[in-house]
């Protein structure tokens, strides 16, 4: 594809400052993920810690009476049932129905898990010291709600640790902490409700669109359904991605052809998250607008 000094130059304006245009290839593509996708992947993770904040103190509220009510078996029986109630979608959390979250779990004041959302033989995660494995719960029994990216010891055998979002938040009854309720957000499933967040809010559905978003940090890609070796094509690790960000550090773009088809992508970093997290956002449509 020739792309003219005139065309090149109007391109770049176009883009954001926070993510920078390569020099060709998929010109369109890459444009939309600079203007568009690339701010909207943090507004969107942005969006879900504020709105799962809210939903999990409303929720700390709904069970604390179980920490001071009921005790033993009737305790855990109890927690169960109000933890498959606060995502009811007729009556419960508005914010916690719809959700990536893996698991949530009521702690006692030790810090043990006591109950999570699943049926009694299946909670691998009953007796875990989760207060003592993440910060955000030690604090959350101490008064202060908050959240982090912790690592989830695999509950198979021979799996691979869990990284993913934990947030907390103190249960409160008669003026005093009680216990917690817990929430884990796997990156895997956070990369999953983005892509199909972005898809959904394209105008109208456009045969052939493809669209994903992918999480890394560092080394590590988190991603799950997406097309077979795409991320192949992708700069899948830090090294491949250094020598774009010392030129652009809140980001850039590029593209590879794939099956005859151009593909935009974007690398952007996503500091809200932590240190060397980011995204890479892919995007190829087989019948682009016209470049302006």
């Amino acid at each position: 594809m020739i792309v003219t000094h005139v065309a090149r130059a109007a391109l770049i304006s176009l883009c954001l400052s926070a993510i920078a245009c390569g020099e060709e290839g998929a010109p369109e593509q890459r444009k939309i993920i600079a203007t568009q996708h690339a701010s909207r992947v943090g507004a969107i993770i942005k969006d879900d810690l504020e709105r799962h904040t809210r939903g999990l103190a409303v929720g700390a509220a709904k069970i604390a009476p179980g920490f001071v009510k009921v005790e033993g078996l009737q305790q855990d029986q109890d927690m169960r049932k109000v933890l498959k109630l606060l995502r009811n979608p007729k009556n419960g959390v508005p914010e916690l129905i719809i959700s990536p979250m893996s698991f949530m779990a009521v702690v006692g004041m030790d810090g043990v898990a006591i109950a999570r959302d699943v049926e009694l033989p299946d909670d691998k995660m009953k007796g875990m010291e989760l207060g003592k494995l993440f910060p955000s719960v030690k604090n959350a029994l101490a008064g202060t709600a908050g959240w982090e990216v912790g690592e989830f010891a695999s509950l198979e055998k021979g799996g691979k640790p869990s990284v993913s979002i934990v947030m907390a938040s103190p249960a409160v009854y008669d003026g005093k902490v009680v216990g917690a309720l817990v929430l884990g957000i796997p990156m895997w499933r956070l990369q999953q409700r983005i892509s199909k967040q972005l898809v959904m809010e394209e105008a109208g559905s456009k045969p052939g669109l493809v669209l994903w978003v992918y999480l890394y940090r560092g080394d590590e890609l988190f991603f799950h359904g997406t097309p077979p070796k795409l991320e192949e094509n992708l700069p899948n690790t830090a090294a491949k991605r250094a020598a774009g960000l010392a030129k652009s550090p809140k980001g850039y773009t590029g593209e590879f052809q794939q099956m005859g088809f151009w593909y935009g992508y974007g690398v952007k970093p996503l500091p809200i998250l932590g240190e060397d997290f980011g995204a890479l956002i892919v995007r190829m449509d087989p019948n682009p607008a016209p470049a302006r």
